[in-house]
């Protein structure tokens, strides 16, 4: 299966430009970089200070070399990120930060050489304090805010998980020879067994079965197979033994068009701009081009020396250092906030375009049901047998099975507290039931299309009702005669009403889609109060409703739990994932649900609403006091003997951190 590596690439970006650092690297490049800055602040002044906390013989020196070595070492990644941007035409952060601690440096090194080699009077000012704690913020920024949304996971490797490393080849000669799974190619027969993985999309050639498609369709109920059938490669053979010839292989297998949507949709989802990058993008423009002007300015009225430190400062003042901590601080309390509600956030966009949110797309099997069959009905047709008799042969029949819906009947056994007894002779009835003896005598249970195929009486009303309602019917028969039926289907999640209904208030538009069929659909549709829902959908139908959506101009949350709603997942506005789905679903997402409660969905987007409040203060607090001090630095005000003194931008920088810092753990959930 081709595995697109843009998605191994994108698990380690560090939201920005296309920075890539692992966290453990970052971790390590943050401590060495603060170790080399110790000695720098405590032998460089601050930006507007003439004389440093410790001097002596040649350190000047020391702090030339040790800033150096921080600048190409601190500042590596974001020198990776300015290069992405630049790539893209989209100046952000990484550029803004580049450009601040590029300025810092150079001009600072031009002091030195000035000051210390050349001794070209008079003294020049260097901005060796800024660089360095410029570089450490920044990387703690980012730190912070990667370990607050670690834990993604490869979804794309998941989904190669979905399939057998082996398959049983059917040789001409009639043998069977286990070979590698990349060895199978298209026209292959190959045999599968009871309770095994599917390891291609095939056809049936021989055999009767049941195939549980659920993990990759979606479709709760067992689906019988015969000749002529497709199968899909990752499900899983529940009983019987197929002989299927193979039709898709690797990149042309139903799996392989789920990676492929998947990779697509992250890829695409990982252009999305956040405010913060928009935020930076106009102050580089606006310091870069303030900065240009003054220059020429102040070189008209004032000296070369006076013009290139106006220009300096003002490209230093513009990339504050609270502006790298504005949202990660944020970023960590929402998190923090999150995982005590049961929510895990991956994605930090998630908790941004949140308040955008106007439709919610949720799959039903899992996300809305509990996604496991129950005993909703029990009949008994003969006198001679109770409903709870009816109920103990089948589970005695069934006490050995693995079947989702044998364990429906042995679980409403166990409830109420009934023994089984010992079953004899059995035989497995391929693609539809079983047979064995209890008390010495025969039964039969089945469904109904053994019923019709052996011309035994039974109410069909009945059963169009029951499967209307959404369930799967088991028949209990003996002598050619029905004796009894367990109705079995799907429960709705308790809470899944009033999340519903609290969506609807919040001005969301609630949306089902599901793989399972139409009648299931309207019935839980109907019962939860969801207006608009699709069924019988594959992974493809999912995703392109979800763009037809997107195009139309609205922003999409999907909420699944299956292989077939990662591509879904991936690809809308935010993806959350049910923690009890597949682990290609959890990996696909933006948010998990960790306790599978769908309220928290409501949870998450009003934890959203305000998180995303909080991040624009705090753009405002970090970013927002440019405004003033880039101008008054520029000397738009010298004409009246009003120039920012470097000094006092230090000490505003110093405070617009301590702010952000504040109003970040301010953020509540409610």
């Amino acid at each position: 299966m081709d595995m697109n590596h843009n998605h191994e690439q994108m698990n380690d970006e560090m939201m920005h430009g296309g920075m890539m650092m692992h966290m453990g690297n970052l971790k390590q490049l943050f401590w060495i970089s603060v170790v080399i800055t110790i000695p720098v602040l405590l032998m460089s002044p601050m930006m507007g200070m003439t004389s440093p906390l410790i001097s002596f013989p040649f350190s000047d020196w020391l702090v030339a070399i040790l800033a150096t070595v921080l600048f190409f070492y601190g500042g590596k990644p974001f020198f990776s990120g300015a290069s992405g941007e630049f790539k893209e035409r989209k100046p952000a952060m990484m550029m803004l930060i580049t450009m601040g601690i590029s300025v810092a440096y150079i001009y600072s090194m031009y002091a030195f050489i000035s000051n210390d080699i050349l001794r070209i009077m008079p003294m020049k000012m260097s901005f060796f304090w800024e660089l360095a704690t410029l570089i450490d913020i920044m990387l703690l920024g980012h730190w912070i805010e990667m370990n607050a949304v670690s834990g993604a996971g490869d979804a794309l490797e998941e989904l190669q998980k979905l399939l057998p490393d082996k398959a049983n080849k059917v040789l001409a000669s009639g043998k069977i020879k286990e070979i590698d799974l990349k060895n199978v190619v298209a026209g292959d027969h190959l045999l599968i067994k009871g309770g095994e993985k599917i390891p291609t999309d095939g056809i049936v050639i021989n055999g009767e079965s049941s195939v549980n498609e659920s993990l990759v369709t979606g479709e709760s109920k067992l689906i019988n197979k015969t000749k002529g059938s497709n199968v899909v490669g990752g499900s899983i053979n529940e009983q019987g033994t197929l002989t299927i010839k193979v039709t898709g292989t690797g990149k042309d297998g139903y799996l392989a068009k789920v990676v492929s949507l998947v990779s697509s949709a992250q890829n695409s989802k990982s252009q999305a701009e956040s405010f913060a990058d928009r935020v930076a993008g106009w102050l580089f423009y606006a310091s870069t081009i303030v900065s240009i002007i003054a220059f020429f300015i102040w070189l008209l009225v004032g000296s070369f020396d006076q013009a290139m430190t106006v220009a300096v400062t003002v490209l230093i003042i513009a990339c504050p250092h609270a502006l790298g901590l504005a949202i990660p601080l944020v970023v960590s309390r929402s998190t923090s906030i999150a995982a005590r509600n049961g929510l895990l956030i991956k994605n930090r966009d998630a908790l941004e375009n949140g308040n955008k949110i106007d439709y919610v797309l949720m799959d039903k099997t899992g996300t809305l049901t509990e996604g496991d069959f129950k005993v909703h009905q029990i009949n008994s047709y003969d006198k001679d047998y109770s409903e709870n008799n009816i109920l103990t042969i089948m589970a005695s029949l069934e006490q050995n099975s693995n079947h989702p819906l044998a364990q429906g009947i042995i679980n409403k056994a166990k409830q109420l507290n009934l023994s089984t007894l010992e079953a004899t002779d059995l035989q497995q009835i391929p693609g539809q039931g079983l047979k064995a003896r209890v008390n010495g005598r025969e039964y039969y249970l089945v469904g109904k299309r053994f019923l019709n195929d052996n011309e035994i009486e039974f109410d069909e009303e009945k059963d169009r009702e029951l499967s209307q309602q959404g369930n799967s019917i088991s028949y209990l028969v003996s002598d050619s005669v029905v004796l009894g039926l367990v109705a079995e289907g799907d429960q709705i999640k308790s809470n899944a009403k009033e999340a519903i209904q609290q969506l609807i208030s919040l001005g969301k538009i609630p949306y089902m889609l599901t793989g399972d069929n139409k009648e299931t659909a309207s019935l839980v549709a109907q019962q939860l109060g969801i207006k608009q829902f699709d069924a019988e959908l594959k992974p493809e139908d999912k995703h392109q409703i979800m763009k037809q959506l997107q195009q139309a101009g609205h922003h999409v949350m999907m909420v699944g739990d299956g292989v077939n709603d990662a591509p879904s997942l991936a690809g809308a506005d935010i993806g959350v994932a049910i923690n009890s789905g597949t682990d290609v679903a959890i990996d696909s997402a933006d948010v998990i649900l960790v306790k599978n409660d769908p309220v928290d969905i409501v949870t998450f987007l009003k934890l959203a609403r305000n998180t995303s409040r909080k991040m624009v203060q705090n753009l405002w607090w970090g970013a927002g006091y440019n405004g003033i001090a880039i101008p008054l630095a520029a000397g738009v005000l010298a004409p009246i003997g009003i120039l920012l003194d470097p000094m006092v931008g230090a000490i505003l920088m110093s405070l617009s951190t301590v702010i952000v810092a504040i109003n970040a753990q301010l953020l509540k959930l409610k």
